[in-house]
């Protein structure tokens, strides 16, 4: 992608508009050329915004791409409420999946769980901004399919999560086994099934 587009003029722009294409620069070059090519300077060329400003909402490097990530993918991880929680875990699942599995996130997201094990700033920002809400969303889930009675009373939501979402990426991050459809469908029906005879 070309990094060289000319600068907009000096004039205020809204701090949202802003805002709104520092990130969306960050998330064309985060998918076009991944962790290893990603500079504030090749954001701040792209958007037309300062390296100043972009300094001034992330700290990092690293919190700016997770949430150029962010920016990218949160409208297809949309939860869906339909009243049947077993349909709509395995709905956001395959919404997911899609994301990681069929576009260049998957990689972008590997790439930032890694770096955020040596940059403190990124990891705040992906337990604040990523990871912290996406389980949020599910936990208020399970917890509305309890009060509707539809899961047992005394179940751990937060275990859940990690059986369900841990599992995708376990796979995707340690790709012994393939991340696929029948792989999420069968996580489902082992949770809401069960494995013993």
């Amino acid at each position: 992608m070309a990094d060289d587009r000319p600068r907009r003029g000096r004039g205020r722009r809204p701090a949202a508009e802003v805002r709104k294409e520092i990130l969306e620069a960050a998330a064309e070059l985060l998918f076009d050329d991944g962790m290893a090519g990603f500079t504030i300077e090749k954001v701040a060329n792209v958007s037309g915004a300062s390296k100043m400003t972009i300094y001034k909402w992330w700290p990092s490097k690293g919190a700016l791409a997770l949430d150029g990530y962010f920016h990218r993918v949160d409208p297809e991880l949309v939860f869906p409420d339909t009243g049947d929680i077993e349909a709509d875990l395995r709905t956001q699942l395959h919404s997911f999946l899609r994301v990681i599995c069929h576009s260049p996130a998957g990689r972008v997201i590997g790439e930032l769980i890694g770096q955020a094990q040596s940059d403190p700033d990124l990891k705040a920002a992906y337990l604040a901004r990523y990871s912290g809400p996406r389980r949020a969303k599910a936990v208020a889930a399970i917890e509305t399919a309890k009060a509707r009675g539809q899961l047992r009373a005394n179940l751990d939501p937060e275990t859940v999560v990690d059986q369900l979402w841990g599992a995708c990426y376990h796979r995707l991050l340690l790709p012994d086994q393939p991340l696929t459809d029948e792989f999420v469908d069968a996580l489902v029906d082992n949770l809401f099934h069960g494995i013993a005879e």
